[in-house]
């Protein structure tokens, strides 16, 4: 397998079942991504994330550009080697964390110039070096830098900064030229929430034949109607053929509404942070280890998930880490949300295969709502 290719296997109403093939392997879609900013998925071997259902993972270009740096990467051997990840790895162009964590930046028609949110350093990002520094990384599937807003924003911002992607996105596929067989570059359709940027932004987009599309500029500071909106108006323009990634996105319920309307890719640090900070995500919804009716209560979160970590340990147990600050207590629950996001996606999977997704999706639903078990 050299090349990088997408098949659509199913379909269920607009959502879609299908495969990414790269030379690192495939990736089943609807897919979730978990996120490993800084070469790790934090509190978890590569081998659990692995274990768990995750096919992809996400590295971060601005974080790995200012720690330990891309170049360094490269010499010892690429990330893939670097982190002991040996499956696709999608790396994001480093553009919405300039925009939303680096200190007085400077944007122009060439790129942005900014300041580290960790020493002050001075760097500079434009859509050409942000490729050379995913490629250095080795990524399989790369992304092109784009500006994101946050919303909501005055319509000629929005305007703006979507016509700038759109330059930019020009660059970043001239840029990504002569790259290894098999590497993919994606373009960001942006347009903030007004739909017919969103069309222009998916038009363009679709003419310059990227290997895929994501959708960006949403879930930062939207209602989840506005974002499903924006999907729903975006769907038709983006290529069939293609994959289709919604960066950022987001809590199980975001997922499930999007694949729905035909999204294949995902990636959100909600399953991680929520871990570390004692949430865990079931099919009975949130659960917070905190909560003292959890000191004594000896069932596991879910006594009939196939997934171990959340059938293994006690609520008490975990309660007692939780309550004890150690760090076990972030490594057992992220993975378990990471376990219940690949499950998730799983029975996406099989409800589209099966022509039954809206079921599913009440089904799923009507779990939340109903809340945990029945008390001992």
């Amino acid at each position: 397998m050299t090349a990088f290719s997408f098949r659509v296997h199913a379909t269920c109403g607009t959502a879609r079942l299908g495969e990414i093939s790269t030379p690192r392997g495939r990736i089943r879609t609807p897919a979730f991504m978990p996120v490993g900013t800084q070469a790790t998925v934090k509190a978890m071997y590569p081998e659990q994330v692995r274990a768990l259902g995750a096919d992809i993972i996400l590295g971060n270009t601005y974080h790995l550009m200012l720690r330990p740096g891309a170049e360094r990467v490269a010499k010892l051997g690429g990330l893939h080697a670097f982190m002991d990840w040996p499956h696709p790895i999608l790396t994001d162009s480093g553009g919405f964390q300039v925009m939303s964590l680096a200190s007085l930046r400077k944007l122009d028609e060439g790129g942005v110039t900014f300041r580290s949110h960790l020493d002050g350093s001075e760097h500079r990002l434009t859509p050409e070096r942000s490729i050379e520094i995913q490629s250095l990384l080795g990524a399989d599937i790369q992304m092109q830098l784009d500006e994101c807003l946050k919303l909501p924003a005055p319509r000629e911002d929005i305007a703006r900064a979507m016509e700038l992607s759109l330059r930019w996105a020009e660059r970043s596929k001239k840029a990504f030229e002569g790259q290894p067989e098999g590497r993919a570059l994606f373009g960001i359709v942006q347009g903030g929430d007004q739909p017919d940027l969103r069309v222009e932004s998916a038009r363009a987009l679709a003419a310059m034949d990227f290997h895929g599309l994501a959708v960006g500029g949403l879930a930062v500071g939207e209602p989840q109607d506005v974002m499903l909106a924006m999907i729903e108006t975006v769907e038709p323009h983006l290529p069939a053929a293609k994959p289709r990634y919604l960066m950022g996105v987001g809590t199980p319920d975001d997922i499930l509404e999007a694949a729905s309307r035909g999204i294949d890719m995902f990636d959100c640090v909600m399953p991680t942070r929520a871990g570390r900070h004692a949430t865990a995500f079931t099919r009975f919804g949130r659960i917070n280890l905190r909560n003292a009716r959890h000191a004594e209560d000896t069932r596991p979160l879910d006594p009939d998930s196939p997934s171990e970590p959340l059938r293994r340990w006690s609520r008490a147990y975990l309660h007692h880490l939780v309550r004890a600050e150690e760090m076990l207590a972030g490594m057992i629950l992220t993975a378990v949300n990471i376990a219940y996001y690949q499950e998730l996606m799983a029975g996406i999977r099989a409800a589209i295969a099966e022509g039954r997704l809206a079921a599913f999706r009440d089904e799923v639903k009507a779990g939340w709502a109903a809340g945990d078990l029945p008390a001992l």
